[in-house]
C-alpha cells in the first residue's frame, strides 16, 4: 500500500487509521508523562540543564499529542486541525526559548552538572522505544493525510535525537568532566526544537 501524504482513503480504512492515530496518541502521552517527572527529578538533583530540556521536551510533547488527541476525537479532524498545528508549533517555540536561555546561562556562569545514573538510563530507554512510536504514527498519518498527525510524530522522533544528543552530553560529562557538554547538548535541542516547530507552524509536514 502507498504510504504516500494526501492519497485517497475509503472511509472504512479512515477510520482504523483515525483509530491507530489514537491509540499511538495515548501511548505517547503515557510514556512521555513519565519520561517527564523522571527527567525532571533527575535533571533538577543533578543540575543538568539538558535533562531538565529533555523533561520539558517530554512535557511540550504531551501537549502536542493532546493536541492530536482533540482534533481526532471531533466529528471532522480535518476542521481542527490547522488549530492542533498552531498548538504543535508554538510548544516547540516555547522548548527552544526556556532550553535556550538556561543554556547559554549555565555556560556564562560555568554550571557544572552532576553525573545522573537516572538520566543516563532514561535516555538509553527512550532511545529505543521512541523511534517505533514516531514510525508507527507518522505512517498511519501519511495514509491518512493528515498534517499535525505527521507533525506530532515528528515531535516524537525529536525526542529520538534528543535521547541521543542527552546521551552523550551526559556520558561524556561524567567520564571527561567536560561539563561544557551538557549546556552544549541542550542547545542542540534548543536548534532542533525551532526547525520543527516552523515546520509545523506553515503545515509543511504533510500535503
Amino acid at each position: 500500500m502507498s504510504d504516500a501524504c494526501c492519497a485517497p482513503v475509503v472511509d472504512g480504512r479512515k477510520l482504523l487509521l483515525q483509530r491507530r492515530v489514537r491509540m499511538f496518541v495515548a501511548a505517547t502521552i503515557t510514556y512521555n508523562v513519565v519520561e517527564a517527572v523522571i527527567a525532571l527529578a533527575a535533571g533538577s538533583v543533578a543540575g543538568s540543564t539538558a535533562l531538565i530540556g529533555f523533561g520539558l521536551d517530554s512535557v511540550i510533547e504531551v501537549a502536542s499529542a493532546t493536541a492530536v488527541a482533540w482534533q481526532f476525537a471531533g466529528r471532522d479532524p480535518e476542521k481542527r486541525e490547522r488549530t492542533a498545528l498552531k498548538v504543535i508549533a508554538v510548544s516547540f517555540f516555547a522548548l527552544a526559548a526556556y532550553v535556550s536561555v538556561e543554556s547559554v546561562l549555565s555556560l556564562v556562569q560555568g554550571d557544572r552538572a552532576a553525573h545522573s545514573t537516572v538520566g543516563v538510563v532514561l535516555a538509553a530507554v527512550s532511545l529505543l522505544v521512541m523511534p517505533w512510536l514516531s514510525y508507527a504514527q507518522r505512517r498511519a498519518g501519511r495514509e491518512l493525510g493528515s498534517a499535525s498527525a505527521v507533525a506530532d510524530s515528528k515531535q516524537t522522533l525529536l525526542c529520538t535525537y534528543l535521547s541521543a544528543v542527552l546521551l552523550v552530553g551526559l556520558v561524556v560529562n561524567s567520564l571527561f568532566g567536560w561539563w561544557w557538554a551538557d549546556p552544549l547538548a541542550a542547545l542542540v535541542i534548543a536548534a532542533v526544537a525551532v526547525r520543527e516547530g516552523r515546520e509545523a507552524w506553515r503545515g509543511h509536514h504533510c500535503c
